[in-house]
């Protein structure tokens, strides 16, 4: 098998699939977290809104990628699970394996979750939306929790330090509670400290306060942080 380069990932951006378990680790989730509306943005293929739904959440998750036709999307995503895992086994001294064993564990986890999320793309379509950041189609205050990860941060070599900005604003916007972000590292691992400070400024400037909360989940060796959007009292 051919060793992927740095090119490669870069190439486009990665449409992964988590679990619920995943999710629950990354964002440090409570099954109290769970009982009201979320949002997941960007939520990939993963399959946390199936599986929080059994547990009575009300989930939606927004991505561009949900415009692509259902059978093209699942194969996209198998696809693009497969090259995910390829690369994080190829530069295997990136990450800690504490969670998931091994890249074969890993692919395994991930292709499981894409089949899930394949199966309730179909079954419930109106819990995906197309959409992209900065600009999502929800009302004020539409979600009680709203989860983002493996997007800020992680591509900040194309999305510059404006396109934060404006997309944590809107994340803001349409939270009444809480907003998660995870990792802030970059893809490569280097972590992003001084974006996330200015961001934190920033935001703090506009009247919407954050913290840094720890995370017991570390993939990317060093990433054990969350940022955490606490409600705006406007």
């Amino acid at each position: 098998m051919k060793r992927p380069t740095e090119t490669d990932v870069l190439g486009a951006f990665l449409i992964s699939a988590r679990s619920l378990a995943e999710y629950r680790a990354i964002f440090e989730l409570t099954d109290a977290d769970l009982r009201g509306r979320i949002l997941d943005c960007p939520g990939g293929a993963a399959s946390f809104v199936a599986e929080a739904a059994e547990l009575g959440a009300h989930v939606i998750a927004a991505d561009p990628v949900y415009a692509t036709p259902a059978a093209k999307l699942g194969e996209l995503v198998r696809t693009e699970t497969e090259r995910g895992s390829v690369y994080a086994g190829a530069h295997h001294e990136r990450y800690r394996w504490d969670f998931y064993g091994d890249p074969d564990r890993l692919q395994a986890i991930r292709l499981t979750a894409a089949t899930r999320f394949g199966d309730d793309l179909l079954t419930n379509p109106g819990h995906y939306v197309a959409a992209q950041l900065p600009a999502l189609p929800f009302p004020d205050d539409s979600f009680d929790l709203t989860l983002s990860s493996h997007l800020l941060f992680t591509y900040a070599d194309r999305l510059d330090a404006d396109f934060h900005l404006a997309a944590l604003l809107e994340l803001a916007r349409v939270t009444t509670g809480e907003t998660r972000l995870y990792p802030l590292v970059d893809h490569s691992g280097r972590p992003r400290n001084d974006l996330v400070a200015h961001l934190r400024k920033e935001l703090h400037d506009k009247g919407i306060p954050t913290e840094l909360r720890p995370t017991r989940y570390e993939f990317h060796r060093g990433a054990t942080e969350m940022l955490v959007l606490r409600p705006n009292r406007r």
